[in-house]
């Protein structure tokens, strides 16, 4: 167990880690949902301790079906990747999905990470599309591999919530997109459109204005691709896009961190896209 912390075990088994109360949870309760669906689970083994279970009971009605093991904190430890062991880990078998299945579920709003390489990023932008309710998140082939253990942390347990796609071709995943009428916006801090016009304009829609000469429509099936923690979006992935938004900036800082500036569109378009 303790080998899944590496990538190349992880591979090989095509299994990884989920651990602490709050990603264990989710993994179960997807893989509960999958087996009544008479589909296969996703949970293959539960380690927890007595102290975690006196604080959890729910976790001994989730685990049934699965290899259930009392543990102590030793052990935990030493199958974990975290300092201080949380009490609970799991081993799950990967999650991700094909392309090709999210793009025909008819998508309105999908997030994708080009070359984003720190796994807290990724898992914090995973769990930023959860909350506003995206309906997958995509990860091209430069990206971190999201199985990592810090990445699992930093998405609380919204990977098990929606449809993620992993070493994605950037090229290929705007073609189909774009052939679906999927419209593709790059987050670029010095892009010519502003998200807050955009939102303006959507809401005056609402209310029956008209917006004539609008750049785009976030209410809008869209994709929003954001770039590298350190270089954002290469000229050739902002060359991809319908077009170049830019988050306003309105204090003296330089730019917004990766995590933020994600979740700042990622609303932007969930909030426009509700119904009126």
């Amino acid at each position: 167990m303790a080998k899944l912390a590496g990538r190349p075990v992880r591979l090989k088994r095509r299994q990884f880690l989920a651990e602490g109360p709050q990603a264990v949870r989710e993994a179960l309760v997807l893989h509960g949902k999958r087996i009544a669906a008479g589909q296969p689970g996703i949970v293959r083994e539960v380690y927890a301790s007595e102290a975690c279970l006196d604080r959890y009971p729910e976790f001994e009605e989730l685990a049934v079906g699965t290899s259930a093991r009392l543990a102590t904190d030793d052990v935990l430890a030493a199958m974990a990747d975290t300092v201080t062991p949380q009490g609970i880990v799991a081993v799950c078998d990967f999650v991700d999905v094909a392309l090709a299945d999210v793009l025909d579920a008819g998508p309105r709003l999908i997030a994708v990470l080009c070359q984003v390489r720190d796994p807290g990023n990724a898992g914090t932008v995973l769990r930023a599309a959860d909350a506003a309710g995206a309906d997958a998140v995509v990860l091209t082939g430069s990206s971190v591999d999201i199985y990592n253990p810090k990445a699992v942390r930093s998405t609380a347990g919204s990977l098990f919530h929606l449809p993620v796609v992993l070493g994605a071709d950037v090229n290929e995943l705007v073609s189909l997109c774009k052939d679906r009428g999927i419209g593709v916006l790059a987050a670029d801090g010095y892009g010519q459109l502003n998200l807050d016009r955009l939102q303006d304009e959507n809401a005056a829609r609402r209310l029956g204005a008209s917006t004539a000469g609008s750049d785009y429509a976030l209410e809008n099936p869209t994709a929003w691709l954001f770039g590298n923690e350190a270089q954002g979006l290469s000229e050739d992935e902002l060359a991809l896009a319908d077009h170049r938004v830019a988050v306003p900036v309105y204090g003296a800082a330089e730019s917004l961190n990766l995590g933020t500036a994600a979740t700042v569109c990622l609303y932007a378009s969930a909030r426009s896209q509700q119904p009126r």
